[in-house]
């Protein structure tokens, strides 16, 4: 029989937590009417567990249902645990909450994972490694198991998202067989109820510099006799929303960056007079779309930065060395500074127009002579109310990270 050498400071024999005695393994399963499948995933879990010779548990975290899922899956020794709210994430946050293991082995109960895997997830986890995910798509995928839609489009898009804006070494970030650390995991608070659980978990994980791998699996057809709970359009979305909401950068800084660029560019292109490309001539209504991007773009950016001082606040995202590099060199004083020379500069521009017009007596214009200097004055007026307003709202913002710092440093000590 083979044997699994935990380390000695996970193997905890008789520790107790609450009365409760702590584990070394706890395999936590989601459950929703899988009443063909859950008795064959929880005997396949125990039975690895006693082959390995470890001290463990099987939690399945119910979530209301109807077909006697619960009465088999407590027969054939597993703790079952009813979780109210509804989603794929809450039933494993319940069921990690109510687990006494220190490693933690989730899967899906309808056996199109292979819990007799727990063996090679619980070996990097000595290694030292916090979470350890499966791959299907380096292991092998068996006929029927996945549709296409899922393993050439689906999938690897969103992992490929996943990758590109967090940096994360993880190849699938769907894959529903992953072990971990408690205490580690813990600390990320996951707070997401549905499908998206298992990229907040990557992705949190990833940025907050906890140690990740991942090693092939193999991904079999379900075994259940209904349809799957994964609703393909509506859970990708959901997917890519988290994505999105989590990375600032990608969702407001950089498309924001670009617009201003463009804007910039066109602008100072066509500032001096028309620009004629081909039989194609950019004129003063170009330049009033310039304008646009120009306030557009930089509305994006400050968005970014408000978004990001919220999150590293309100704990949800880690301190960014960037950020704290930008903000000791741009204050609320900075801000205030700039704002006001460009509310000065538009003035001035402002100032301008009238005195030509003026000059003009007061009579009709040239139309594309003087939007050149109305567009730039309109567009300095408006940066610069933009920036000192937002220049106080993020030293709001600051305030509250310099409260939270404060409250954090007085508990440690």
């Amino acid at each position: 029989m083979s044997t699994l050498n935990l380390p000695a400071e996970t193997t905890l024999n008789l520790e107790t937590t609450s009365g409760q005695e702590i584990l070394d393994v706890s395999v936590i399963m989601p459950c929703l009417n899988e009443r063909a499948t859950i008795g064959t995933c929880v005997t396949k879990a125990l039975q690895t567990m006693q082959r390995l010779r470890v001290r463990g548990e099987v939690v399945v975290g119910d979530n209301g249902s109807t077909d006697g899922s619960q009465q088999i899956a407590s027969a054939l020794g597993a703790r079952v645990i009813s979780i109210e709210a509804c989603g794929y994430g809450a039933a494993l946050q319940g069921a990690m909450a109510a687990a006494r293991g220190r490693f933690i082995v989730m899967g899906d109960s309808d056996d199109s994972y292979d819990f007799t895997q727990l063996g090679a997830f619980l070996d990097k986890l000595c290694e030292g490694y916090d979470l350890v995910v499966g791959n299907r798509f380096s292991g092998k995928i068996l006929p029927g198991a996945m549709p296409s839609l899922h393993r050439y489009a689906g999938n690897p898009l969103l992992s490929g998202i996943g990758r590109l804006f967090f940096k994360s070494p993880i190849g699938d970030f769907h894959c529903g067989l992953r072990a971990f650390r408690r205490n580690s995991i813990e600390q990320l608070r996951l707070q997401m109820l549905g499908m998206e659980f298992a990229s907040e978990m990557i992705v949190k994980a990833t940025i907050f510099g906890l140690r990740l791998t991942e090693i092939p699996i193999t991904l079999a057809p379900d075994g259940r006799r209904r349809a799957p709970h994964l609703r393909t359009w509506r859970d990708g979305w959901r997917h890519l929303r988290f994505l999105l909401l989590y990375s600032p950068r990608w969702l407001f800084l950089y498309p924001g960056a670009l617009i201003f660029a463009l804007g910039v560019l066109g602008g100072l292109c066509l500032l001096p007079g028309p620009r004629t490309i081909g039989s194609v001539t950019f004129d003063v209504d170009t330049l009033l779309f310039s304008a646009m991007a120009i306030l557009v773009g930089f509305q994006s950016i400050i968005f970014a930065a408000f978004t990001e001082v919220f999150a590293v606040t309100r704990g949800l995202l880690p301190q960014d060395p960037l950020l704290a590099r930008f903000f000791r060199h741009v204050n609320l004083e900075t801000g205030l500074m700039v704002g006001v020379a460009l509310l000065l500069g538009g003035g001035g521009m402002w100032v301008a127009g009238l005195r030509h017009w003026s000059i003009m007596h007061f009579g009709p214009l040239s139309p594309a002579r003087e939007l050149r200097i109305v567009i730039p004055g309109i567009v300095c007026l408006t940066l610069g109310f933009q920036i000192i307003l937002s220049s106080f709202f993020l030293s709001v913002l600051g305030m509250g990270q310099q409260i939270a710092n404060r409250s954090g440093d007085e508990h440690r000590g």
